[in-house]
């Protein structure tokens, strides 16, 4: 029995089945590649879902896990620790400062931080039916009850009714379908700036400068799902930026931790304010480990100017993947990119792709995303779309773009 197949009966025996697994294990990683249990290698342009920007093993942010481990693991967030309000002070920096921060281990929980603070500040601003907040049809911001309502995928909801009231959903893109949803009722709007989960679809030139203009005339918050987008991946520290516009709430992580688990809610000092002792909390949201390691992340990210690095190495893996065949188009910024195809056989190209040694995903029967570490080489970029050419002209053929 192999390696991989004795992982499978014990994960059939002991898991939850929550996961419609690839048949492939991953043991090791290193930069962009990654080792599977038989010895096969891959290269690795989905970075565990735009989470390890860096790349895997990245030695700087593993000596300061590894140092922390034999330094302070945890402490309560009863007392204060060295490491949470210095990681506060430079995501408040990068998002231009006067903000507060709270910290959680995840994306979902980071939203749900933001969903709680914006009922908290509609109940100070309009009252106890100040509670609904307006997301966009095709979003996705968690699997919590709360942010699975929030998300704008009604299949999602389906196995979980009755969800949790208050949200309402238009299409992404659409300033007047969102004025039109805007009553005294809605506390707050939530959007991505680029749809991930969604089909890596980009907020349309305007949009989020509307949003903005919107949530000031109704005296309502714009909160921005910057959890895949946020930290360099789409050209700019944060997807917000490209429009010039400044969020009341923003909440990271994914990239933040590098692989550890982190996640954080960053708002206007006076909408933070919202929130009093025992309004919300976490175990280990801003441990000493999680802490160290995001300081070290936002570290090498700086020195590396990694937004700068995300918008030219996208440019070059977005003009050769428009190259082949069967690609009509290329959506996203930097390095957060759909490749959308002529017929929907995406499924099938990312399985070639796996097996050629290059791993991508679907993410709509016509889409393939791309998200590798934003410290791709460019000899990667080249390899990783010959891969994917060479399994489109298997599929669809040469010359039909």
């Amino acid at each position: 029995m192999s390696a991989l197949e004795t992982l499978q009966l014990l994960d059939a025996e002991h898991v939850m089945q929550t996961y419609g697994r690839v048949p492939i294990a991953f043991v090791r990683g290193s930069g962009c590649r990654l080792w599977d249990s038989e010895g096969r290698e891959y290269l690795d342009f989905l970075a565990g879902l735009a989470v390890v920007s860096l790349g895997h093993a990245h030695p700087e942010v593993a000596s300061a896990i590894a140092d922390q481990a034999n330094t302070l693991l945890h402490v309560s967030n009863l007392y204060y620790n060295d490491l949470q309000p210095r990681l506060a002070a430079r995501i408040d920096g990068l998002l231009g400062g006067g903000g507060r921060v709270f910290f959680g281990n995840s994306g979902a929980e980071a939203n749900e931080c933001a969903i709680k603070l914006a009922r908290r500040w509609g109940m100070t601003h309009g009252g106890p039916s100040r509670f609904h907040v307006v997301t966009a049809f095709r979003s996705f911001h968690g699997r919590t009850l709360a942010t699975l309502a929030a998300t704008g995928q009604p299949e999602k909801q389906e196995p979980f009714q009755p969800v949790p009231e208050g949200f309402r959903h238009v299409p992404f893109g659409d300033p007047a379908a969102l004025e039109a949803a805007m009553d005294d009722r809605v506390a707050a709007v939530l959007l991505e700036p680029v749809q991930g989960e969604g089909g890596v679809n980009p907020a349309p030139e305007g949009y989020l400068e509307a949003v903005r203009a919107l949530c000031d005339e109704r005296d309502a918050l714009m909160i921005v799902d910057e959890v895949q987008t946020g930290l360099g991946r789409t050209g700019r520290w944060f997807g917000f930026e490209h429009a010039g516009v400044r969020p009341d709430v923003v909440t990271i992580a994914k990239a933040l931790g590098n692989g550890m688990p982190i996640g954080a809610c960053w708002a206007r000092a006076e909408v933070g304010e919202s929130f009093s002792p025992g309004d919300h909390a976490t175990t280990f949201g801003g441990q000493p480990l999680a802490a160290r390691a995001a300081l070290a992340v936002l570290d090498v990210m700086e020195r590396e100017d990694v937004p700068t690095r995300a918008f030219r190495a996208g440019k070059r893996l977005a003009d050769g993947v428009l190259t082949l065949p069967g690609v009509v188009a290329v959506r996203g910024w930097g390095l957060l990119l759909g490749a959308q195809l002529n017929r929907p056989v995406a499924g099938a190209v990312v399985a070639a792709c796996l097996e050629g040694g290059l791993v991508v995903n679907a993410v709509a029967a016509d889409t393939i995303r791309f998200a590798p570490p934003l410290l791709v080489s460019d000899d990667e970029i080249d390899v990783a779309v010959d891969i994917v050419g060479a399994a489109l002209a298997d599929l669809i053929g040469e010359g039909n773009a």
